[in-house]
């Protein structure tokens, strides 16, 4: 396996990772808990992030530039149902 394909899977494994950790940090039930999901999900969310920079870096991880008037279009149309 090529080393693109091995960061591109652990990326979508840390991004589960934090989307986990989000819900238990948002479901706890007290201050201790809330602490402990809060701290694995910034820490989770630092090495998705580096891992996105990286694959960024490497050109393995393309985005795409959106023009203007596409942006405008859809805050308007978001703006009107408000």
């Amino acid at each position: 396996m090529e080393d693109k394909d091995l960061m591109e899977k652990e990326l979508l494994i840390i991004k589960g990772v934090c989307d986990l950790y989000l819900h238990g940090t948002i479901e706890s039930s007290t201050a201790e808990v809330h602490t402990a999901f809060k701290e694995a999900l910034n820490e989770s969310l630092d090495i998705q992030n580096k891992l996105y920079n990286l694959m960024a870096e490497k050109g393995w991880y393309k985005t795409e530039t959106v023009e203007q008037t596409k942006i405008d279009t859809v805050k308007q149309k978001y703006a009107a149902n408000n």
